[in-house]
Parts: C-alpha cells; structure tokens; sequence
C-alpha cells in the first residue's frame, strides 16, 4: 500500500540518524541520541522504543580519532526513515543480531527497544510488534557473526515488495589495524582469557586497541603479561623484572 503523499512544507526527506550510546545531557539520560553536525551537540531521544519495518541491514566505516572504525546500520523503515548506527562489536549491536537472526518474516513490524546495562554499555530487545512477543536467542561464544549478518542480509532482500529492500550489501573483510594484531599475536601466545580482553577495552569505552593511545596499548599488552607471569615466579616482584625481557621474547 502507498502511503499517502501530504503536500506543502516539510522536511528533506533524509533518514533520522539514532545513535547508541548512554549518557547524559542537561539533566537528561538517554540510550541513543540524535546528532546536530553543525551545532556538534547530541539531541537525547527520550523513547527507548523504535517500531516499523528492518529494510535493510548494512556495514559502514567511519573515521573515528584517525581511525576506521566498523559500524552497524540498522535501516528502519516507519513513520520516517530511521537508520539506527553502532559499533558492529558492540553489545547493542551483537543483541540485535542474535534476535534478528531468528526472525523469518521481515514483512511484518518489530519493535526495537534500547536497554541500559551496566556502566555505559546498552543492549538490544527486539518484539514481533503485532503480538508483543520478545524475541530471544541464547548467546555462545561460537557464534559466527558473519554468517548471521548474510543470513538476515538474505531474507531482506526476499521481503515483500510493500517494504523498502534495497540490494544486499556484502560484508566485505576490514584490513587489522598493526595494534589490534600486536594485541591479538601476544594474547594468543600467552593464551590469555579474550573476555578479559573485552572487559578491559570495555572500560576504556573502546572496542578495539588500535583506538586507544599508544600508551593505553601497552598497558593492557603489560597487564596480560603480568597475569601470564604471576603464577609462574616465587616472589612478587619477579614478574614485574621480567616484563620487557618477557616482551622482547614476545615481539621477536
């Protein structure tokens, strides 16, 4: 069905940008945030809840601080266009698609509802619109996020044609940042715990190390280093000693 065509002034028909993110602004907390670019401010959007049609689901990189930085664009068609944006190794975005995954009709409304967690990070629930029914996957650390990114890229682009698809958009391979295979060569040699890893980017309010200063790097390259040499020397402050002649060996 074509919607009906108001006439008169209106606004550029341009999708509403939603970014994910928790914060605070004048007072006011928010989940995600509208962004005006020529005033640098974010506009905090007090609905939590987004309804219309999954159109399209897409990989973007943006430079962030110098940096490629990998997004999630979900493309929501409703009232307006919406296209909500995240880091693709975000929690929002990992939630999502672990509910997306299970949805076989994308024909029909969702609901997407952003959800505070702990500390700055935000999660994704998703309902089938017209029941009220959350849709949950458990989670496991085998999912390949890959294939479930193809798998809905799929079905979108089998959808009815009432609803916007647009053509698939391939994930294409990003190059690894030197830094993020620096951390990742010396976490696989000491056999460090990747969770733990996560945590502490987490912290940092990153999600990978090629976006952290130099000098944050190689703090958390000392702290899986330490960990890995704790339980190996006699005294306390063996380990630290051992540090850069540990990290030479590493580098070599």
């Amino acid at each position: 069905m074509i919607a009906e065509i108001k006439l008169g002034l209106c606004n550029p028909p341009e999708p509403i940008y939603l970014y994910v993110n928790q914060g605070e602004v004048d007072g006011e907390s928010y989940v995600w945030y509208k962004f005006n670019i020529s005033q640098d401010k974010k506009i905090p959007v007090t609905q939590r809840a987004l309804t219309g049609y999954l159109s399209e689901l897409r990989l973007t990189t943006k430079e962030f601080k110098g940096k490629d930085n990998l997004k999630l664009d979900i493309v929501v068609s409703a009232d307006e266009l919406y296209v909500i944006r995240t880091g693709v190794e975000t929690n929002f975005a990992k939630s999502f698609l672990l509910a997306a995954s299970l949805v076989q009709d994308f024909s029909k409304p969702l609901i997407i509802v952003a959800t505070a967690g702990d500390e700055n990070t935000v999660f994704c629930n998703l309902y089938d619109a017209a029941t009220k029914t959350k849709i949950y996957r458990e989670w496991s650390r085998d999912l390949d996020w890959t294939t479930i990114i193809h798998d809905i890229q799929s079905l979108l682009g089998g959808t009815s044609s009432t609803i916007p698809s647009p053509p698939k958009l391939s994930v294409v391979p990003q190059p690894v940042h030197p830094q993020d295979l620096r951390v990742k060569n010396i976490r696989t040699l000491l056999d460090y715990p990747l969770d733990l890893v996560r945590e502490w980017l987490q912290f940092q309010d990153v999600d990978r190390p090629s976006l952290l200063d130099i000098s944050q790097i190689n703090e958390l390259i000392k702290t899986m280093c330490l960990a890995w040499a704790a339980d190996k020397c006699e005294y306390p402050n063996e380990a630290e000693s051992l540090y850069q002649p540990l990290l030479a060996v590493l580098m070599s």
